[in-house]
């Protein structure tokens, strides 16, 4: 899996980078992602994932994560023609800031903040959801799954 990292922040260093990308490929292994996949992560404070959330969700307040997923189809829209074309899953931006915050008000480490948000994203761009209920737990109890999987526990 291709993972195309931009970091605004400048705080994300080669150690959490290697997890994030450790992280993601047993996830879209266990998932039955393609190994050509391509996703985005980027990195930004929050002043700017609040213009995001703003712009795209109409919410003004700083969020922890959002995604936008490419794979997405909606109702009415053609379908992409090409079988050789990578899989564009689409684009997750985390706010440094909000996992720094979390961390310390869920009392675990940064790096268990940083894969659960990626993660939730991650699994955002694969189409899993949490409007409804029982969508909320099965995504949550996947999420769990894949970061135990992985040994990032809660503490």
């Amino acid at each position: 899996m291709h993972i195309d990292f931009h970091d605004e922040t400048n705080s994300i260093t080669e150690a959490y980078i290697d997890l994030i990308e450790k992280l993601l490929t047993y996830a879209a292994e266990a998932e039955g992602v393609t190994q050509e996949a391509e996703l985005s992560i980027n990195f930004v404070d929050n002043r700017e994932i609040q213009i995001i959330n703003r712009n795209y969700r109409q919410i003004d307040q700083p969020t922890d994560v959002i995604s936008f997923a490419l794979e997405e189809r909606v109702e009415g829209e053609l379908a992409i023609i090409g079988e050789d074309l990578p899989v564009a899953l689409g684009d997750i931006v985390i706010s440094v800031d909000k996992v720094k915050e979390q961390a310390e008000e869920y009392k675990h480490s940064f790096e268990r903040e940083l894969g659960f948000l990626v993660l939730h994203g991650f699994l955002h761009l694969l189409g899993y959801d949490h409007i409804k209920e029982e969508d909320e737990k099965q995504m949550f109890l996947k999420q769990e799954e894949l970061l135990n999987g992985f040994g990032l526990q809660r503490e």
